[in-house]
């Protein structure tokens, strides 16, 4: 780095910062702020006013102010009326999806493991007031349909009904979760 004489400089390795008086061959002899003169080798000290002048300089305000305009209009993300009224949140309780290894559980685990999801996500979906939730459960011969509708008429603020038929056919039930319920 090439240094004049009168540049400001720091020392690397220290915290001193001096102005450049003289320079001779490879040494450069520096004044600090307390007036005592110092010698260094150029590649002991780096140039002041670069780093505070990039600092410190004046910005381009057009950029700034196209930044801040940005981030101060509101993003309106257009809903289409039928996705308004979709549920939040999906449960798939199909064994296959739960776990990798059903294999050799009997009917009683898997129908447990189902169960125990379903009341786990219900009793998420409450926690993060998420009012609707569709739980697929796919026809087979509705003993898990029947568990989780015993479940569900445990909840006094849970309403559960078939789910959308177009979507889901007659493997799912939606329940609704009313929010403000008088305890």
């Amino acid at each position: 780095m090439k240094f004049q004489i009168g540049d400001k400089v720091s020392v690397l390795d220290d915290d001193i910062i001096g102005v450049v008086k003289r320079i001779t061959a490879a040494i450069v002899i520096i004044e600090t702020e307390d007036g005592f003169e110092m010698e260094f080798t150029e590649d002991e000290l780096v140039i002041e006013h670069t780093m505070s002048s990039k600092l410190f300089s004046e910005p381009d305000m057009t950029h700034i102010i196209k930044e801040k305009e940005q981030s101060h209009k509101p993003k309106s993300v257009r809903v289409k009326p039928k996705e308004r009224y979709q549920p939040k949140m999906e449960v798939d309780l199909h064994i296959h999806q739960l776990t990798n290894h059903y294999k050799g559980m009997s009917n009683f685990d898997i129908l447990n493991l189902q169960l125990d999801t379903a009341k786990r996500q219900l009793e998420f979906a409450i926690h993060k007031r998420i009012q609707k939730v569709v739980f697929i459960h796919g026809v087979g011969e509705g003993v898990l349909k029947a568990e989780l509708e015993y479940l569900f008429k445990r909840y006094d603020n849970v309403k559960f009904y078939p789910a959308d038929y177009q979507k889901y056919g007659l493997g799912a039930t939606e329940i609704y979760i009313y929010q403000n319920t008088p305890s």
